[in-house]
């Protein structure tokens, strides 16, 4: 086992952990929260599960999504847009707890929580399938076009699962005002799309064939 490698996740994974914990309880001002309670639950188990299988099956794929520099300037804008989106719609959500701004039916919170676990399982598949997968837009050396599985019906399976992620998470906490600001996600998903494509048709041989085979970036028939 890669110590260090392990230390690195250990430790990103407990600030990952403090920082939106202290997001959602301190805006409730309560730690009886139970909607953030099964969010974390729902959020932090199956990546923990997952970081350990990386560490074991696949170390070179855990060092990769550990490493969220980006190079690109319109990929950092992205990122930071996006960490401000998630910042605002965790304490919205924790105010919205506090203050009864809104509540939804269990049933929605339950279908979130569903939603969430399958597009967590689809995430865990993306992974699988290709081992060249990156938090920032770059390409690998010797890395090859991958157009099987998930890949054979999307160009971008790892946004569907992202875009399906996020829009759950607001539900699960229960917050509707949560929920609307977490809409502008896939708007930025479009842009990051579109750069990361122009990055990929000049940098990894075999794309701009891809781009013609595989016709839907997002979700088939549709996007």
């Amino acid at each position: 086992m890669d110590v260090k490698l392990f230390s690195q996740a250990l430790s990103k994974f407990l600030f990952g952990l403090i920082i939106i914990s202290l997001l959602l309880f301190i805006p409730a001002g309560t730690l009886n929260y139970p909607n953030a309670w099964l969010f974390l639950a729902l959020l932090f188990i199956p990546m923990f599960i997952a970081g350990i299988i990386m560490l074991i099956k696949s170390p070179k794929l855990l060092k990769r999504r550990l490493n969220a520099k980006e190079e690109e300037n319109e990929q950092k804008i992205v990122i930071l847009i996006s960490g401000a989106i998630f910042l605002l719609a965790f304490i919205i959500a924790g105010l919205n707890f506090r203050f009864g701004w809104s509540k939804l039916p269990q049933i929605v919170v339950v279908v979130a929580s569903i939603i969430f676990l399958l597009s967590y399982i689809m995430y865990a598949e993306v992974l699988r399938e290709n081992i060249y997968l990156s938090r920032t837009v770059e390409v690998s050396e010797n890395q090859k076009v991958v157009d099987s599985g998930l890949y054979g019906l999307v160009r971008h399976p790892m946004y569907t699962s992202t875009i399906f992620l996020f829009l759950s998470m607001p539900l699960i906490l229960g917050s509707l005002f949560s929920f609307v600001i977490m809409l502008i996600y896939p708007i930025i998903i479009f842009f990051r799309i579109k750069n990361e494509e122009r990055f990929l048709e000049i940098k990894l041989e075999g794309y701009k064939e891809y781009k013609e085979k595989v016709k839907y970036k997002i979700i088939p028939f549709i996007w």
